[in-house]
């Protein structure tokens, strides 16, 4: 055969392999207990971790490795191996194919290959294989929240000025979080001159604007009278309503409110009836003030 017809033969096959590899997931955490979570970590949250369980298959394979999910590690790497034989996964990190859970799922089997202490090094594409909903021991997760990211280090770690001037400018850049006992993947955040909440719904995106459009309708909407709606935007196939709080009000403080648009929130989405004119206007204008996450 010619060089130019292998060559030729190359090219045809190679957008089958990548598109087979790189096919968009809307929802890479469905299946996944904790779907709106995974979500939020990846999303809003800027320090937190939550310990994984490995399916069985893995822990025989690879031992009883303890693995933990960070929102973001150093250098936002994919992922890191302690010395003692630890795993983190870094959740923020750049989306390397259309799956983010296959993504991570390969960040982590690379980990587990790799000797514990040294660098692990996850391919630029990870090509077809397992994802997260494959290789973890499913439920919901145990968040833990954190004011900086500290718990990157080994003990002793932070006594090198260089690590301690790289983790005080990490540190800088957090804006303070509050997760809310009021909802699920609900979480307030304070950012300069005011507050949100934000919540990631764990409905269907249809019903779950339909829901918003009939609250919007009645004017039901905001969390309370000093709040404000300031739209809405979609992440990995879920809703993520936001509002404007008072920026001198603590967390604490929106724990009722946010109760209690839970319950409305809940009897507009059980209602059957189709939109009316009003929640059809409403539902028009929710979805021209959807927001850009920055």
């Amino acid at each position: 055969m010619s060089k130019r017809r292998k060559s030729q033969r190359a090219a045809e096959a190679t957008p089958k392999r990548e598109k087979v590899r790189d096919v968009f997931v809307p929802r890479p955490f469905e299946g996944l207990t904790d779907e709106p979570e995974w979500i939020a970590l990846r999303e809003l949250v800027p320090a937190a971790s939550a310990p994984l369980r490995l399916v069985p298959e893995l822990v025989e394979e690879h031992g009883d490795r303890p693995v933990t999910l960070a929102t973001v590690l150093p250098m936002a790497a994919p992922a890191v191996t302690k010395p003692d034989g630890r795993v983190l996964i870094g959740l923020q990190r750049h989306q390397q194919s259309g799956d983010v859970s296959r993504d991570l799922a390969e960040a982590l089997l690379c980990a587990l290959r790799t000797e514990p202490g040294k660098s692990v090094t996850v391919p630029p594409l990870p090509g077809v294989g397992p994802r997260l909903q494959d290789i973890l021991v499913d439920g919901p997760l145990e968040i833990s929240m954190h004011d900086g990211f500290e718990f990157w280090l080994d003990p002793g770690a932070a006594d090198d000025p260089t690590v301690q001037a790289s983790l005080e400018r990490a540190n800088a850049a957090i804006y303070p979080t509050v997760r809310l006992a009021a909802a699920r993947a609900a979480y307030w955040c304070q950012v300069p001159e005011k507050a949100h909440v934000r919540w990631v719904l764990p409905d269907a995106e249809d019903a779950a604007l339909d829901a918003l459009a009939r609250l919007s309708a009645a004017g039901t909407l905001p969390l309370a009278g000093n709040t404000k709606f300031a739209g809405m935007f979609r992440a990995h196939g879920r809703l993520v309503p936001v509002w404007d709080l008072p920026e001198d009000v603590p967390a604490a403080e929106w724990e009722e409110p946010v109760t209690e648009f839970a319950k409305r929130y809940a009897e507009a989405l059980d209602e059957s009836q189709p939109l009316d004119a009003a929640g059809r206007r409403a539902r028009h204008g929710l979805l021209g003030r959807q927001l850009t996450l920055r």
